[in-house]
This record gives C-alpha cells, sequence and structure tokens, in this order.
C-alpha cells in the first residue's frame, strides 16, 4: 500500500506519466523551463464545466481532450506553436479511478498528437459538477503573433472547416437533432484545432470561432476599427449540416463549438494562403470581406439582403 495521501497517490497514478521536461515530475510546488531560445511566449486558458461545456455523461477522455483541443485553438489563432500545459481538476469525492484513468488517457494521446505535455496543476475535491480549468503556454517568432487587430477594409474575410457543426452536434448530442452517422455530436465532442494555418505573411487578423460565427467577426471588427459583411451562402457547411435543413442556418451562424479559425487575408496573399492551407490538409473558404465603417457585421442573404439574426453569438452571462 502506497504511504501517500489519496490525491498524491492519484496525481502520481494518472497525471506524473503525463509531465514533461520543467514538471520536475510533479513534486515540486511549481514547473521550472526556460521557453526555446528566440521565441516569444504565448498564454492562454479556458475552463470547462459540466452540464455547460460537455454533457455530464460524455467519456472522461474525450472531455479531456476537449479542454486540451479548445485551447490549441486559441494558439492556432494567433499561429503559436504548443508548449506545455497547467491543469486543474475539480471533481466531485465519489468520482471512481477508471473516470481518471480514461481522462488521463485522452490527454495523453493528444500530447502525442499535438506534441505537448504536462506542466503542473492542481486537483481539488468539490460538491458540484466536474469543473476543469487548462493554461496552454506557447511560443511564437518574436513578433510574429497573429492579432485579432490587423484587418483593414479590402481584405477577405476567411474561415476553416465548415461552420455550425458544434451547436448542431450538441442537438444532436442531446437527442434533439437526428444524427444518424454521428458526425455533428462527434464535431461538438471533439474539436479540430488548425494548428499551422495562420501565419503573418498570409493573414493580417485572426481569431478562433468558439462563441459563434457572427460574434466572433465582430471581435475582429471591433479590434480592427473596420466593418464585416458575410455573405450567408458562402458559409461553408458539413454535408450533416446542410442535411439538417435551411432552418438551421441561422443556428449555424451564431451557434458555439466550432472552433475552426476566422482570417483576415489580403487580396495579395489568397493565393498563397489557399495553397498553404491545402498543403496543411485543412480547407478555407472566402466568405465576405472587411469593409470600411462603424465596427460591426453584416449578413446578407443569398438574395443579397441583410439577415435578421436572433442573436449574434453565445454568451455566459447573457
Amino acid at each position: 500500500m502506497s504511504d501517500l495521501p489519496a490525491e498524491f497517490a492519484l496525481i502520481a497514478r494518472h497525471f506524473r506519466p503525463l509531465a514533461g521536461p520543467g514538471a520536475l515530475d510533479l513534486t515540486d510546488d511549481a514547473a521550472v523551463f526556460a521557453p526555446p531560445p528566440g521565441r516569444d511566449l504565448v498564454v492562454t486558458a479556458d475552463a470547462m464545466v459540466g452540464g455547460v461545456h460537455f454533457l455530464p455523461d460524455d467519456p472522461a477522455g474525450l472531455v479531456a481532450k476537449k479542454l486540451l483541443r479548445t485551447n490549441l485553438s486559441d494558439l492556432a489563432a494567433m499561429g503559436a506553436a504548443p508548449l506545455g500545459y497547467l491543469l486543474t481538476v475539480s471533481v466531485p469525492r465519489d468520482t471512481p479511478d477508471a473516470w481518471f484513468a480514461d481522462f488521463a488517457a485522452g490527454l495523453a494521446e493528444d500530447q502525442a498528437a499535438f506534441g505537448v505535455s504536462l506542466l503542473g496543476g492542481d486537483t481539488t475535491s468539490t460538491p458540484g459538477p466536474v469543473s476543469l480549468s487548462l493554461t496552454l503556454l506557447g511560443t511564437v517568432a518574436p513578433g510574429g503573433a497573429v492579432l485579432r487587430s490587423g484587418a483593414k477594409p479590402g481584405d477577405g474575410l476567411w474561415v476553416t472547416g465548415t461552420i455550425g457543426d458544434g451547436a448542431l452536434g450538441l442537438l444532436a448530442a442531446q437527442g434533439r437533432l437526428a444524427d444518424p452517422t454521428g458526425f455533428l455530436a462527434d464535431r461538438y465532442r471533439l474539436p479540430r484545432p488548425r494548428m499551422n494555418i495562420a501565419r503573418q505573411g498570409l493573414v493580417s487578423a485572426g481569431m478562433d470561432v468558439s462563441d459563434g460565427l457572427v460574434q466572433d467577426v465582430g471581435h475582429l471588427c471591433r479590434a480592427s476599427g473596420c466593418a464585416a459583411e458575410i455573405m450567408s451562402i458562402q458559409v461553408p457547411r458539413s454535408e450533416a449540416a446542410r442535411a439538417a435543413g435551411e432552418a438551421y442556418l441561422p443556428l449555424c451562424l451564431t451557434g458555439g463549438d466550432d472552433y475552426e479559425l476566422a482570417l483576415a487575408v489580403p487580396p495579395a496573399s489568397a493565393a498563397a494562403f489557399i495553397a498553404h492551407a491545402t498543403g496543411q490538409g485543412v480547407a478555407v473558404t472566402r466568405i465576405g470581406g472587411f469593409v470600411a465603417g462603424p465596427p460591426g457585421v453584416r449578413v446578407l442573404a443569398a438574395d443579397g439582403t441583410p439577415m435578421a439574426l436572433p442573436r449574434g453569438g453565445w454568451s455566459h452571462f447573457a
């Protein structure tokens, strides 16, 4: 029998195998490491709460992957590469050891896939739902971070992948929308962070689409001091999203959990940007452009008239 207190035995059993250089085997108060020479440090953090960001019966391994991948998507939007992460896990006291084993296994798979490792963190008990937080550190060439503030009138508005799958996937996972192949629910549970797509010299601004396309493009507009137009007919939707019907188009435009990228691309860079994304195996689509005017987003229907949307996107406090 281990002479370690239960919490530390759990950490040793499930999280120590995930620790990378600088984590000091998770036996000290903090990690110690040196960023790669000649690189700027990039830091992001996201939290996930059971019943809000994932369903209570979602497999722990998929929950772990979603937690890591939502943070990776933030780094992807800035053109940064991952380095290591800090993790906080708060779970009810009666959480079985098998949950931790599955959670750690999911992290281990994605650590190998994305080249990142655990630096440290904390584990606590809570009377409420599972609450998770992850802080991800990454690096980028000095001055090379892609910011939200660089879009200019005349730049094209581009997105990666398909839009709307995350919001429709939540409905599917809840049994409120037919999803015969499971494609939509999988897209909700397992984001695909679009690493190595956003690059200075190819894109002038960018962010990840996590709270809804229209709302997040609005953030780009406010940071850049210009407006944007979105042609709804050009917004890429998966076959499963189109099969749901046109009545779901407003939700696709405003729903969250896509974790695709919205990017401003100068016209002179469009061909090189397409070639770069194609080389990375990621589809990109021009859905509109940035225009002069007060910050805001106008969505146009197929006939060119403005679309009235019930909301702009997701908010935790609205």
